[in-house]
């Protein structure tokens, strides 16, 4: 993923993806979106041919609140229910696209509220809470499955920094961003699971040490392996 990130020929596209169009079909990711929304109408595909081939596949599209004013949206929503395909639509709500406060662009408090629009389940989830975020997506993979169709998640959470490297973060106060870093998910299912005795501090922190070497191996590897050949410029580019 990283050589993917630095443009390199290991990368997960060859390095012809890059962050915004990152993808991995052999593990079943089948990647970002430059487009907001764009990933929406794919997804409706994905699951779509995963109903004609009579799979048990379950596609899974992840958007922004911001993605959820796009016509994409709607065509998505309304095509996989009259299908009953076998789609889970999770909207993450960080409460901001890009600096515009969902209470700005929304006229209902909960973008899952839509949902009644396209017979659908719509449920709105603390997204910063691991276990019932669980709990509401095995539910609506397990609807999915049996071919009930699909159904809207909304996991309403915060984006803690700007947009972007440019946003300067000026249309939301410090006392916000601070109260919302303490409701931090991985810090709360730390303490969660501290609490019930499933795993030690030191546990966690051999785990977390783990992780930092195994990022630094993977950027080591990004940094070393090569750039793509110009000649092969043209190869897996479809459009």
């Amino acid at each position: 993923m990283f050589a993917e990130f630095f443009g390199k020929q290991t990368g997960y596209c060859g390095g012809r993806g890059g962050s915004m169009h990152i993808a991995d079909v052999e593990s079943g990711n089948l990647g970002a979106n430059g487009i907001v929304g764009g990933g929406l109408p794919i997804a409706v595909g994905a699951a779509l041919s995963a109903k004609m081939r009579k799979s048990d596949q379950v596609c899974v599209c992840f958007f922004g609140d911001g993605a959820s004013n796009e016509g994409a949206f709607n065509e998505a929503l309304n095509m996989a229910s009259i299908w009953r395909l076998p789609v889970v639509f999770v909207c993450e709500n960080n409460k901001y696209g890009m600096s515009m406060d969902i209470a700005r662009s929304s006229a209902v408090p909960d973008i899952a509220q839509r949902a009644v629009a396209y017979a659908m389940p719509g449920i709105s989830v603390d997204g910063n809470d691991v276990a019932a975020v669980r709990a509401v997506a095995e539910t609506a993979i397990a609807r999915a499955r049996a071919g009930e169709g699909p159904s809207l998640i909304e996991c309403k959470t915060y984006r803690i920094r700007g947009h972007s490297k440019s946003d300067r973060n000026l249309y939301r106060t410090k006392e916000e961003i601070e109260e919302w870093r303490g409701r931090c998910p991985i810090e709360r299912l730390r303490n969660e699971v501290l609490g019930l005795g499933r795993l030690s501090a030191d546990r966690f922190d051999a785990i977390d040490a783990a992780i930092e070497v195994e990022m630094e191996v993977a950027i080591e590897f990004a940094k070393a392996s090569p750039n793509p050949d110009p000649a092969r410029l043209t190869e897996d580019v479809y459009a």
